[in-house]
């Protein structure tokens, strides 16, 4: 979820693997060209070399998911205890043996054709049930216009790091849709009611409604086609969808049309007004939950778990018990779905003890949100009463661009907090605001349950570059230890689990220290130690520099430089404001919107920071000139000013979502920076102070009325890169 970055929110996590249906036979075998999920997701990924491999499904050992991979070259046979284990498995097989390589951020594929056989066998068993992903925000950071082609490469590379439980949000607005419809509403007054597909998953939370719609029918239509994909592929691949559950969110008025229901005003978030909350103890909550889940059952089939949050980010019970809620929405659960689980947030207070102590906690798992996070989280099974638990992280948060992670306490805590007597850890829980960002995590983090005890982080990110480039190199070696050190060495100890971000994507101010107001005040490594992994990088032999993973880690460690050049300028330039130094502080600004260019040119080489694509996603959803323009502000909105004036200056969303993409730093951020500092020299010159700038009637006018953006990647990143390492 996100507003105050510590509020934040995340997802479920679900059943031991399966999805709807159990695994298949132990003795069901499939070459990769033909039907099981395994086999067609190979066929997709790997063409080429698709008939080199056997699936096989196995049992689990011991209630274990496992998978084990053997074979000569061109000959590999990979048993799994479902489609996504044995994906899981070839993985490992790629990484460890061919050094090949898939990501959300890029590839290495440069295979031979005949896949090399496997000497000792590769074999490793979970050593959790849970292993859980996506955050409930996902859908809106990440992107809610994303279409098929992205979900489907989406889902292959989730199975290939060994997740099996997937928050799905889409087509939730269709469920809401219909469902209250057989309670008095019209299918205008439901579509207004629905927000925009950006803004939908803080709907979900409770948090607001209707910013960004109204929905047309066709849309609704669309977006529920789009998740029934979604579930059936992670079904086929035996992985578990992760559905919203039913927890008391209603449409505005629902108490007058349906004569003795309760609602409970639930008063504003982040300047919205947020939906009321139906009392769950009473009748007409279990006529709604019953249609929810019959409707929701209908469009996209049952599921083993269910995610909800209740009273999230300062949602208000009025004089409702706590306890009794949790047990009647409990009770609407087990009716629809008896042998499901309820997941929820593990978040600031969340979930409070009254839930825990109301409701079955064996059926329940708790999503920790906070176990990278504060350094004072030390005993979960007493916090929650011996709740199972998921080991979670939060990398990230909006879609920011920064890269790190608190990989130290991954390291530090995973299995010492598994293994302790009497540890409630059942699951890990891979939560950014964002996917599809900070590759290296993503690896690490899905890593921990294949791992027999701690991680080593020295000998993981030596290992590291050999598979996602191809071959041992020392200098992407050296890269990598210089980012294991900085960007990936910080910790919990001072209370973040993000990275900074860019001061570039502020509002400005002389004394600005972040852009989101939530996001940490300064760097959380040496940013001069940082800069020498962009040489390294550069040398690496000019074999390993084809594929698209070092083109994505070159530019995320330039784009880094170059954002972290702000934080040094931008006291020099307060100092020659102060002192009246109008000459040098046109040289100062000269080079701050210099680095901004550099950063433009750079984060234009790669499709995926694009605004212009992010727009064409959004349009593209539209049926008339009418809709694309409004999915396109909704979808603009997000990454600006979040939603209206109150939301984004009282509310303090502004700048949420920013992130170094071209067309927003080139564009918004450009414009922001250049207005501000032709200010500051009108004052310099006038000796006067600046004429203050309504931030937000700009930001808004350009969201609603900017430039066209390409849609298309341009540029040389190995060329700019050059560039930059030489003006560092």
């Amino acid at each position: 979820m996100h507003v105050a970055r510590r509020t934040l929110l995340c997802a479920l996590a679900g059943s031991a693997a399966l999805g709807a249906a159990g695994p298949p036979s132990a003795a069901a075998e499939d070459r990769a060209g033909g039907g099981s999920g395994a086999a067609a997701a190979l066929a997709r990924l790997l063409p080429r070399h698709r008939s080199q491999v056997t699936f096989r499904s196995v049992p689990r050992r011991g209630g274990a998911d496992v998978f084990r991979v053997s074979g000569g070259p061109g000959t590999l046979l990979v048993e799994g205890s479902t489609p996504a284990v044995q994906l899981t498995g070839f993985h490992w097989y790629l990484r460890h043996t061919a050094h090949a390589h898939f990501s959300w951020n890029g590839a290495q594929t440069a295979l031979p054709d005949r896949l090399p056989g496997v000497r000792t066998p590769l074999a490793k068993a979970a050593n959790v049930a849970h292993r859980f992903v996506l955050n409930d925000t996902n859908d809106g950071y990440a992107g809610p216009y994303r279409g098929w082609d992205y979900w489907e490469r989406e889902i292959d590379v989730l199975a290939l790091h060994g997740f099996n439980e997937v928050l799905v949000y889409a087509g939730a607005d269709a469920v809401y849709h219909r469902t209250f419809a057989e309670f008095g509403y019209s299918d205008a007054e439901l579509r207004e009611w629905l927000p925009g597909p950006a803004h939908q998953p803080w709907w979900l939370l409770q948090n607001m409604a209707s910013f960004g719609g109204p929905l047309s029918p066709a849309l609704l239509d669309r977006r529920a086609a789009l998740a029934r994909r979604i579930v059936r592929r992670l079904r086929e691949l035996g992985m578990t969808p992760v559905l919203p559950g039913y927890f008391g969110t209603v449409p505005p008025g629902f108490a007058r049309r349906n004569p003795g229901a309760r609602t409970v005003p639930q008063g504003d978030w982040g300047g919205f007004r947020r939906p009321d909350w139906l009392d769950p103890r009473t009748a007409h909550f279990g006529r709604v939950a019953r249609t929810f889940y019959r409707v929701q059952q209908e469009l996209f089939g049952a599921s083993p778990m269910y995610k909800m949050d209740l009273l999230h980010e300062g949602g208000d019970p009025g004089n409702v018990p706590v306890g009794a809620a949790a047990r009647a929405v409990e009770k609407a659960l087990r009716t629809a779905h008896p042998h499901a689980t309820w997941a929820i947030l593990g978040w600031q207070t969340n979930p409070r003890r009254e839930i825990v102590d109301a409701v079955d906690r064996s059926r329940m798992l708790i999503l920790d949100g906070l176990s990278d996070h504060y350094a004072n989280v030390t005993d979960r099974e007493t916090d929650w009463a011996g709740t199972p638990y998921a080991f979670g992280s939060i990398w990230n948060f909006g879609g920011h661009t920064a890269m790190g992670a608190n990989t130290r306490d991954w390291a530090a805590l995973y299995d010492r907090w598994r293994t302790k007597k009497g540890s409630a850890l059942h699951g890990i829980a891979l939560m950014p605001e964002a996917a599809d960002n900070n590759p290296a995590a993503l690896a690490l983090f899905a890593d921990l349950p294949w791992t027999d005890g701690p991680v080593d982080l020295r000998s993981w990110f030596e290992q590291w570059p050999r598979y996602r480039y191809g071959a041992a190199d020392a200098h992407a070696v050296r890269a990598w230890d210089v980012l294991r050190r900085t960007a990936y060495g910080t910790s919990r100890t001072d209370g973040w689990s993000e990275p900074a971000d860019s001061l570039f994507a502020a509002r400005p101010d002389l004394a600005v220290t972040h852009a989101a107001a939530w996001s940490p005040r300064q760097l959380r490594y040496d940013a001069g130690e940082f800069e020498r992994a962009l040489p390294e990088l550069l040398a690496v032999t000019p074999a390993l520099r084809r594929s698209t993973a070092y083109r994505y880690d070159l530019l995320d460690v330039t784009r880094q430089c170059v954002a972290n050049r702000a934080r040094l300028l931008l006291p020099r330039l307060k100092a020659a404001y102060d002192a009246g130094d109008r000459a040098r502080f046109h040289g100062l600004t000269r080079e701050w919107l210099g680095w901004m260019s550099l950063l433009e040119q750079a984060v234009a080489t790669d499709g995926d920071h694009l605004l212009g694509r992010w727009i064409a996603d959004a349009r593209a959803w539209g049926t008339t000139g009418a809709e694309r323009d409004r999915l396109e502000y909704d979808a603009v909105s997000l990454l600006t000013t979040w939603g209206p004036r109150a939301s984004a200056d009282r509310g303090k969303l502004h700048d949420y979502a920013n992130r170094e993409w071209s067309g927003l730093v080139g564009g918004l951020y450009r414009l922001r920076w250049k207005t501000y500092f032709t200010s500051l020299d009108t004052a310099l010159a006038t000796h006067r102070k600046p004429k203050p700038v309504d931030w937000f009637t700009l930001e808004d006018r350009w969201t609603r009325d900017h430039p066209a953006f390409p849609t298309k990647p341009s540029g040389d990143i190995v060329r700019i890169a050059r560039t930059v390492a030489a003006k560092l």
